[in-house]
């Protein structure tokens, strides 16, 4: 009888500790993150039915691709089965982050959020349209960078920055 109790205590712990400020914060920076990637998508997807490209200036255009691969179009496959499998190991990875963001101290949460938040973005559009649409078309004359989304901007700038913490920060430290 008493594991009983021990349980319930550690398991009120646990969500007493999930509704902290700092969770809070983080909640909200997912759900920014995320927000923004649907508001963008769905905007573009709009605009994109009526006209076929946007031009914005010399180095970047709006031009919807959907992409059926990993980020910046890797990995592209017809093959449902390549699909299916992505998509559960990006669901897998997700499920991971959030992990990693119960574990870490604030700093490492709020990059771990932006990851998640993007991440989410993209696995969602894989679920609903079974492709992510990707529509930021970076380019210098002719040489044009992968095309992609807000989502792919989170979740990019969330690991370079975790990786410039984790290599000049903490060997300061």
């Amino acid at each position: 009888m008493p594991e009983a109790n021990i349980d319930k205590k550690s398991n009120k712990n646990f969500f007493s500790s999930m509704l902290t400020k700092n969770y809070f914060f983080c909640f909200l920076i997912i759900v920014l993150s995320f927000t923004l990637d649907r508001i963008s998508k769905i905007k573009i997807i709009q605009h994109q039915l009526t006209n076929n490209s946007t031009y914005i200036n010399d180095f970047i255009n709006f031009n919807l691709v959907w992409n059926t691969g990993v980020g910046f179009g890797l990995l592209s496959s017809n093959s449902t089965i390549f699909y299916n499998s992505i998509t559960v190991l990006i669901g897998l990875v997700i499920i991971f982050l959030f992990y990693l963001l119960t574990k870490s101290k604030l700093g490492d949460k709020i990059l771990f959020s932006l990851i998640a938040g993007g991440a989410l973005g993209n696995f969602y559009d894989r679920l609903t349209y079974y492709a992510v649409p990707d529509f930021i078309d970076l380019h210098f004359k002719n040489f044009h960078w992968f095309t992609f989304n807000l989502a792919d901007i989170f979740i990019t700038v969330g690991i370079v920055m975790l990786l410039v913490k984790e290599l000049f920060i903490n060997e300061k430290n």
